[in-house]
Parts: C-alpha cells; sequence; structure tokens
C-alpha cells in the first residue's frame, strides 16, 4: 500500500458518520480533498487542508490531481465511485496499484433494498449528464429500470416519456436522499404523476406496463422509422446487420444513410455499440436525428457531407456499409482503405451499375455475394398474388 496515493472514497447521505475507520483515516491524512459542494457539506473540514470542488469542464479536475501524484489525495463520490461514476473516469488516468477505492452502497443498491427488488433482475441505467432518451430501448412489458436522474425535474420528464410511448399505466417510485433523515419515497404512475420537482439527488424506479416493446435484434418495423423511402427495408437491414456483426464497442460507419435505420439498430444491438452515420441531403439528416433520438441512440454521431470527402479525417471503422452512393467516384476504394484489418465491409447494390461494380469488387476483394428478393401479398380483383420489390444484392468482404 505503500505506492497509493489517491483514495476514492464514497460517502453517501449519512456523511462522515458513516465512514469507516479507514475511509476517515485517508481523509485526515489527505492534503487534497476534491470533491462536490453536497460532499463537502457531509463532511467536516479539516484544518491546513486544502480542498477543491469539482472545476468545469470535469477534465480539469483530473489534470489537478494528477499534479498531486506521490501526495495524500482524497476524492469524494456519491456512493460507489465505480459504478457510473469518478472512479471508473480516474481509473483511466491512474495505475491500480496508485490508487483504492472505498465504496457507500450504490444508489441502485440502496433502491432495490427499499423496493424489495433483486438488483439483477433490474436495468440499471443514468441519465444524469446523458439524453433521457437512453431509456427507449429498455421499454419493454415487465422490465424493471433503476434510473439514476439527472435532477429534480427527471421523474415528470420521466413520466412524459413513458406517456409518449404508451407506457402510462407504468408504476413510478422516486426515491431522494436515501440514506438520511430526509428520505422521501414518491410513488404514482406515469400517466398520474402528480410530483412537479423532486430533489435533485434521486433514483426513479419504473416497473413498465405497456405494449410490446421495440426488439434490439436487427429488423425493426420499417414504420420504426420516419423515412422518405430512402429506407433499407426490414428483411434486407437484418440481412446486411447480420452480415455486419456488431460487437461490444465497435465503431460502424453509415456511408450514405439515408434515414439511419442501418446505424441506429448496429447501436440498439448493444450499448457500448458506436456509429457513425454520413449524410448528404439535409432533409434526411433531419430524419437521422428524430429516429436516433425516438429509438433511444441520441449518441449517433451524424456527418453532414457528401462522400468520399466527408469520410476524412474520421476514426478508422471496424465495419462500413455503404448503402448510398456506392457508384460515387472512389467511395469504395476510400471506405476499404480505411478499414480495420479484421473489419467488416458491406454494401447493398439495387441497380445493374452498383450491382455490376459489387461484382467487380469481389474479383478484387474477393468476399461473399448473395441475392436477397422479397416479395409482399398484394390484391388482385378477388386474388392476391406475390408482388416482388426489387432484389438486392449484396457484398460481404471481411478486410486480411
Amino acid at each position: 500500500m505503500d505506492s497509493v496515493w489517491l483514495t476514492i472514497i464514497g460517502i453517501g447521505e449519512d456523511g462522515h458518520s458513516g465512514l469507516g475507520d479507514e475511509a476517515r483515516q485517508a481523509l485526515a491524512e489527505a492534503s487534497l480533498v476534491v470533491g462536490g459542494e453536497r460532499h463537502f457539506e457531509l463532511a467536516p473540514p479539516i484544518d491546513d487542508q486544502q480542498r477543491e470542488v469539482w472545476p468545469s469542464p470535469f477534465s480539469l479536475g483530473i489534470d489537478m490531481i494528477l499534479t498531486k501524484r506521490g501526495h495524500k489525495v482524497c476524492v469524494l463520490a456519491t456512493g460507489d465511485p465505480m459504478h457510473y461514476g469518478v472512479g471508473a473516469t480516474l481509473s483511466h488516468h491512474v495505475r491500480p496499484e496508485e490508487m483504492r477505492v472505498l465504496p457507500a452502497p450504490s444508489s441502485f443498491s440502496l433502491a432495490t433494498s427499499r423496493l424489495g427488488w433483486a438488483v439483477q433482475d433490474c436495468v440499471c441505467l443514468t441519465v444524469h449528464g446523458r439524453p433521457l432518451e437512453l431509456v427507449h430501448p429498455h421499454l419493454h412489458p415487465g422490465a424493471r429500470l433503476l434510473i439514476l436522474s439527472e435532477g429534480g425535474h427527471t421523474p415528470k420528464l420521466l413520466a412524459e416519456l413513458l406517456i409518449g410511448r404508451r407506457f402510462g399505466e407504468s408504476k413510478m417510485t422516486a426515491l431522494e436522499h436515501m440514506g438520511s433523515a430526509k428520505e422521501r419515497r414518491l410513488d404514482g404512475t406515469a400517466a398520474a404523476w402528480s410530483h412537479s420537482h423532486c430533489a435533485d439527488l434521486n433514483v426513479v424506479a419504473v416497473e413498465c406496463v405497456g405494449p410490446a416493446g421495440l426488439t434490439t435484434l436487427a429488423g425493426l418495423p420499417d414504420d420504426a422509422f420516419r423515412h422518405d423511402g430512402q429506407l433499407t427495408k426490414r428483411d434486407v437491414r437484418a440481412a446486411t446487420l447480420a452480415r455486419l456483426a456488431p460487437e461490444p464497442g465497435q465503431l460502424l460507419w453509415d456511408v450514405g444513410a439515408g434515414c439511419g435505420s442501418i446505424s441506429i439498430e448496429w447501436m440498439r444491438s448493444h450499448p457500448k455499440c458506436r456509429a457513425i452515420a454520413v449524410e448528404a441531403n439535409a432533409e434526411r439528416q433531419a430524419l437521422i436525428t428524430h429516429n436516433k433520438t425516438a429509438l433511444g441512440v441520441p449518441a449517433l454521431t451524424l456527418i453532414a457531407g457528401q462522400a468520399p470527402e466527408a469520410l476524412r479525417g474520421l476514426e478508422a471503422p471496424d465495419a462500413i456499409f455503404i448503402g448510398g452512393g456506392l457508384t460515387a467516384p472512389n467511395v469504395p476504394k476510400i471506405c476499404w482503405e480505411a478499414l480495420k484489418p479484421g473489419g467488416r465491409l458491406v454494401l447493398n447494390a439495387v441497380t445493374l451499375e452498383s450491382q455490376s461494380l459489387a461484382f467487380q469488387l469481389r474479383q478484387d476483394w474477393g468476399g461473399e455475394l448473395c441475392q436477397i428478393a422479397v416479395s409482399h401479398p398484394e390484391a388482385l380483383g378477388r386474388f392476391h398474388i406475390w408482388r416482388p420489390a426489387m432484389p438486392v444484392v449484396i457484398l460481404t468482404v471481411v478486410k486480411a
């Protein structure tokens, strides 16, 4: 432990009295203590000890802490610093052998203890500093959500979101100041939520009641997206995403993104999947902006521009989908050169010209070609026929 200079202490609403001996000793010996204003209200000051409130932007605080390497430094955090907390952030800058973490019970643990819920049966989310729309992919009948709020206004905004998704009958519980004498519980349904403002520090529990949710598997219904017809249709989209094979943490380029259906479903497959949608048409850019929010992936990056120019300087991708602009000069070549080794390139071709190019690219790069033809029933007088959609050729290549 001689090499440890940084101690990150989780502190609850019970303040200094709730800390263990090790945490109290570390706090007493620290030459610098960094935390929020509410943390300093919970821990009494110590003579000749430097105390600093987290500056804005947050990164300045990290820089300040790192300049004190080798000195005794304490960081105060709420609850468990390694669960959506500052400890997880600092672990990217400080070696494990230089730091110790002394957690308090997390807000989620406290909430489940009040509700009688098992933590492993809940979806634990934070919208603190993050968009509320992150809740969308988790709305399914019977789901139990625990949501760390951005502030006292969050429960009311969440109720409005639930109503908009026809989950108005969902039960909501806002838990404030857990672990203190001021602890309070507010109950209701989303549709009848009457509490305009709660304490800024709160967790909202939701028992979801509503219609069938939108799957995180590939192939959402076409009408889940707002579009102008430039949409990779459901059956082809499912086949395309199966070939793109999203993995957690990987980055997709969606080139000629249209309404964003491919990149949105890529990101919905796992919370850590990332995507960049490249689209030149302003009206379709607006569709992407709407769809990414409505379908719960607000972090989707939209690049307004024409490939290949708009691709320059972007982070190298793990996978690329070319759905539009395939025949534009040099687009496939620049995409191929940017793709990481082991990455997947998938392109869809409908016209004879683009299908011819797909065949030529297979000659050059290898890979797999397939053609998908989908038909839907259509009335013909008193009878019905199969009306075929335009067949789509899919080229899939893995870069060596």
